[in-house]
């Protein structure tokens, strides 16, 4: 991984040589860099520095071309969002399953897909990738703090083929805060039940920002004790007026006591939902990168270039990954099977789970608005080179605290890839037109270390997108999009572990949407979309790390409905009280096997999987609503209700499970959970303190069986104080 260290060196370096060589070329003069709110003083010029977005401002999503929603920094704050989980869930079309009770790994879906390890979902940190392996493993082992993020955009349209290669679901941008040129900063502290902590602390001046997250709670379950450090850098600098440089850095450490398998049913009904008996399972992980972004407005075009590097790197350490494992033996398995009390010290064994990751790349990309034919247009094109490494060992010890023993598994897998894409749209009177096109080239290797054996693949894809709208009036937009869905398949999926290429075929679907945004009221907002996304090939987790259910392909169809909206009643009334609700709904009402699902490995039908039976973890209806009020005394309250609808957790849509089963398979019941959060700043202070009560009656339920059952997280409840100063 020679060249990836050396690119992040050079971004690192560079990141300090461009910011000086900007001061020379600067010297004599004035430049700062500047929010768009600011105003210049005069004699100084100044660069009015956007955030990387792919929705863009309030007037931006008002026409956007297709679906999107953006949570902004007022509503993450004032609902005290506790996870990332909890914030997504207030957006339409958006799934999100929790595991360990403190959103470190979250499990993201849009429109139905399976939200395991949001292998189906593109991650972004101000357009930048946040995986670690987009291309060859697209799995959330890491996620960065909610807190640290000034709103996150969410878009599901046509326009997703601009930043790949996870097409078939949606994109998801997390926005840091822009740096200001006056001092400002802030602190944050709160603490609750189940031991948990946080604090968060700001401080910015003169286009530079630091941030600091520290997190820590004992989770969902027993014997889980989580804790997390995140700092984070971002660096403007000023080349001239037209022309900026951001910088970015960033520095994450978990160090977890946190359990990898579930619960078998008999041992959830004998024992509870926060049991846990694996005391001996550890996930280490730290993950830093560095990025350097040159913003460059030449005439009417802008021409933003990207080039990114990041290693993440996690030693998991358990004694169980799923409920059927005989890790421990079948002794240790067959009680828990029939619900036992079992002792994880007995068990002369642990398996280390070692994996280091690499991924680096390169993106400039182009607008240019011009005029053509009479018309108005504006051209986005961009070309980008990416780069991954995956390092991964297995190693079994025999004991149950060891960290040293015999490597079963060393692999090397490589990938890279090249892809190029353009979009043009057109606007004729109130329509807007916008046809684009994506091609993806991917090559893989996978080496072997222990045989030795190697195996390389690659594969092509083109993709096209196409969207529309029509502006009704400056209140209402109608819109519709058509794209041709992509995701790639994995390195150990394309490759198997004896270097033989692998059948499979990279994820492909046909995507639809047509929907309407309005605001037909002063103080009301709506959004409405119908989707539909017809898979010609999708490939479906069944169970993960050693599950009884293999990964299948098939062809499969989702269609369904998205509402959201928000009405500030406070419009239509006299003072300063503002009552508001606000809803998030998906409607889903096919998520459909179209034929039977076929094993990847060998092409042999999935036990119980067949044409009309639903899919695993699609629920029919979620939903989250929020009744709130808020003064511009400084106080704000928001009650909120989270419904997720039951799913099915198997292909063969298994009602009831066994009475001692394995725990991974049978319905998910639905529920509904209910948060609390009061807020109070003080007036012209900066002072402000909070209290928050996560699942307020303390609903006991399933979140998840794919490794056994996993619970929801009990009631939390939480307060702090925070001062901020502007």
């Amino acid at each position: 991984m020679q060249n990836a260290g050396w690119l992040g060196l050079v971004l690192a370096v560079s990141s300090t040589t461009v910011a000086e060589a900007a001061t020379e070329a600067t010297e004599g003069k004035t430049v700062k860099v500047a929010a768009a709110t600011e105003t210049p003083e005069k004699g100084e010029t100044t660069v009015v520095l956007k955030a990387v977005t792919i929705v863009g401002e309030a007037d931006d999503l008002a026409k956007t071309a297709g679906s999107a929603q953006v949570l902004d920094a007022d509503t993450l704050r004032a609902s005290r969002v506790f996870t990332t989980n909890e914030a997504l869930r207030k957006l339409p079309g958006v799934s999100v399953r929790d595991e360990e009770g403190f959103g470190l790994r979250p499990n993201i879906g849009i429109r139905g897909l399976n939200p395991t390890r949001s292998t189906k979902v593109l991650l972004l940190e101000d357009g930048i990738p946040v995986t670690y392996g987009v291309y060859g493993d697209n799995a959330s082992y890491y996620h960065p703090p909610i807190e640290r993020f000034d709103r996150v955009e969410v878009l599901k349209g046509a326009a997703v083929n601009l930043y790949g290669p996870q097409t078939i679901g949606g994109v998801i941008n997390y926005i840091t805060p822009i740096p200001s040129k006056t001092l400002t900063g802030g602190l944050s502290l709160a603490g609750g039940n189940r031991d948990y902590f946080a604090g968060h602390g700001t401080i910015s001046l003169d286009g530079h920002r630091f941030d600091y997250v520290r997190k820590q709670s004992n989770g969902a379950r027993d014997n889980t004790d989580l804790s997390i450090d995140d700092v984070n850098y971002k660096g403007v600098v000023a080349v001239t007026k037209a022309h900026t440089l951001i910088a970015r850095a960033n520095y994450y450490r978990e160090n977890s006591q946190v359990s990898y398998s579930g619960l078998t049913d008999a041992e959830y009904r004998n024992f509870g939902a926060r049991y846990n008996p694996f005391e001996n399972d550890y996930f280490d992980a730290y993950r830093w990168g560095a990025s350097l972004t040159d913003d460059w407005t030449i005439g009417k075009a802008r021409l933003t270039t990207n080039a990114y590097f990041a290693n993440f790197a996690r030693n998991w350490w358990r004694q169980g990954s799923t409920t059927t494992d005989t890790q421990c033996g079948t002794a240790f398995r067959d009680a828990r099977l029939a619900g036992n009390a079992v002792d994880s010290n007995a068990c002369n064994s642990v398996q280390g789970r070692l994996r280091d990751y690499y991924n680096a790349g390169i993106e400039p990309r182009l607008t240019l608005p011009f005029t053509a034919f009479g018309l108005d247009h504006e051209l986005q094109t961009g070309v980008r080179y990416h780069f991954e490494r995956q390092d991964r060992l297995q190693v079994n010890a025999s004991s149950p605290t060891a960290r040293s023993g015999t490597i079963v598994e060393d692999n090397q897998r490589d990938t890279d890839a090249i892809s190029g894409y353009a979009q043009n749209e057109v606007k004729i009177g109130a329509f807007t037109f916008a046809p684009g096109v994506r091609v993806e080239h991917v090559n893989y290797e996978r080496t072997n270390i222990v045989t030795g054996a190697d195996g390389k693949a690659d594969l092509t894809r083109v993709l096209y997108s196409f969207s529309g709208s029509y502006a009704i009036d400056d209140r209402t937009t109608v819109y519709t999009g058509i794209h041709k869905g992509f995701a790639p398949p994995r390195t150990e999926d394309i490759v198997d572990n004896s270097g033989v290429a692998v059948d499979v075929n990279a994820e492909s679907s046909i995507n639809f949407e047509a929907g309407v945004r309005a605001r037909p009221v002063n103080g009301i907002r709506l959004e409405g979309t119908y989707f539909r996304n017809d898979f010609k090939n999708q490939i479906a987790v069944g169970n993960i790390a050693g599950g009884s259910v293999p990964l299948a392909q098939g062809e499969t169809l989702y269609e369904g409905f998205e509402l959201s909206g928000r009405a500030d009643i406070g419009s239509w009334l006299p003072g300063a009280h503002n009552p508001f609700v606000e809803l998030a709904w998906t409607a889903l009402p096919t998520a459909d096997q179209e034929t039977a699902l076929t094993q990847v490995s060998n092409g042999a039908t999935v036990a119980g999987s067949a044409p009309s039976r639903r899919l695993p973890y699609a629920a029919r209806h979620t939903l989250t609503s929020t009744l709130g009020y808020s003064h511009n005394a400084g106080f704000e309250g928001r009650l909120e209700a989270v419904y997720i609808g039951r799913q099915f957790s198997d292909f063969a849509n298994t009602e009831t499970p066994a009475a001692n089963g394995n725990g991974q398979i049978g319905k998910i019941s639905g529920t509904t959970i209910w948060n609390l959060a009061l807020n109070y700043a003080v007036p012209n202070s900066g002072f402000g303190v909070f209290f928050t009560v996560k699942n307020l009656f303390d609903q006991v339920y399933i979140v998840d069986r794919t490794r056994g059952i996993v619970p929801g997280a009990p009631r939390l409840v939480q307060g702090g104080v925070e001062y901020r100063y502007y």
